[in-house]
């Protein structure tokens, strides 16, 4: 049943998944797609997107990590209990902005249904890419461009040279921004090659320095408009270096707890190694520096921790559903809250897939 709905599905999304390869054709390559950037350009109001923020609520960022389904799982049980959670989901936390943090979905199918789902509750949202997205489907671009011709995502390409989809989104109150959302992309993975000649092969990738240096010409941009730093948050997939550093600090291995100077603070538990980049590049410390309060990543499926480490909450987000690998103690989803002021609170939801 399955497969017979997976094929009247592509056939009737014939048109949809021919769209983005028709436009990148008619454009003459991908290149046009991309923004020139330097570090000399002026930072206006074209650089980001802008959602206000109601004055007489809190702000609710509702963050999906990981959802991962194929072709094959997204029209049978998987593909409807992943709906019924991201619809539930939803409905409980009214989020003014979806976030998602890459993994979207492995193949063109799956990636289309996810796309249409967010994109059907109206509400503006707003994706990263992990190392996963486009290996299933025509192409990194191709997801991408899809982003761009749903109605209420909120998706860039941004900047040439960074990887795919670098992006602001500013959240404003009474005229003012009070906090800022970077949406980055982590890209895939690469060789590392050490000052002592030794070489690590195929290894997560990070941030890279281009990307580190317009992260802080945008919140040097957005200081000159509001006369201040702005506290901001970063939206990415595979996690920073430091999370490492973190998790080493906070947990008590041999208690099973976080260590009283972490206690109050932290929350979630880590079930596997921290599979970041090798190599610290130092993007945490530019982080630090300029303003950001919380670092949200997904890739680790059955990670949930959230510690505020030297003044920065790094969060994994709570996985959604079952694609690829996960721990059904840890699914759902997770939401960061905005109030006046641009304080931030970061919850996990946590439900359980025989409700579904």
């Amino acid at each position: 049943m399955a497969i017979i709905q997976l094929i009247i599905s592509f056939l009737l999304a014939f048109s949809q998944i021919l769209a983005p390869i028709n436009t990148v054709i008619s454009a003459g390559g991908e290149d046009s797609f991309f923004t020139e950037w330097s570090q000399d350009k002026q930072f206006t109001e074209e650089d980001y997107e802008v959602l206000v923020k109601n004055p007489e609520k809190d702000f609710v960022i509702l963050n999906l990590a990981d959802v991962q389904l194929s072709d094959g799982e997204v029209y049978g049980d998987m593909g409807a209990r992943s709906n019924a959670l991201i619809t539930k989901l939803v409905e409980d936390t009214q989020p003014d902005l979806i976030t998602l943090t890459g993994d979207n979905a492995w193949d063109t199918m799956a990636y289309i249904e996810l796309v249409n789902i967010i994109d059907s509750f109206g509400i503006p949202w707003a994706p990263v890419m992990g190392n996963h997205d486009g290996q299933g489907c025509v192409s990194e671009f191709w997801c991408c461009e899809l982003f761009m011709e749903a109605e209420n995502c909120l998706f860039r390409y941004g900047p040439k040279d960074m990887g795919y989809g670098n992006y602001i989104i500013n959240i404003m109150d009474n005229g003012s921004i009070i906090h800022s959302l970077f949406m980055m992309d982590t890209h895939s993975n690469r060789d590392y090659y050490l000052n002592d000649g030794v070489v690590l092969e195929d290894e997560y990738d990070h941030l890279w320095p281009n990307q580190i240096k317009w992260f802080k010409w945008a919140v040097n941009g957005i200081s000159e408009i509001e006369g201040k730093v702005v506290d901001n948050s970063v939206f990415i997939h595979i996690p920073v270096y430091e999370y490492r550093e973190a998790w080493a600090a906070a947990w008590d291995e041999d208690n099973q707890c976080y260590r009283p100077e972490y206690a109050d603070t932290s929350f979630g538990i880590n079930n596997e190694w921290v599979c970041g980049d090798p190599v610290n590049n130092g993007c945490f410390d530019v982080f630090k520096a300029n303003g950001t309060k919380n670092i949200i990543c997904g890739h680790d499926h059955v990670n949930s921790s959230s510690i505020l480490y030297e003044g920065v909450r790094l969060t994994y987000g709570l996985k959604l559903g079952e694609g690829c690998y996960y721990d059904e103690d840890l699914i759902g989803g997770t939401t960061l809250t905005i109030d006046s002021t641009g304080n931030t609170v970061t919850e996990h939801h946590y439900y359980d897939l025989a409700d579904f």
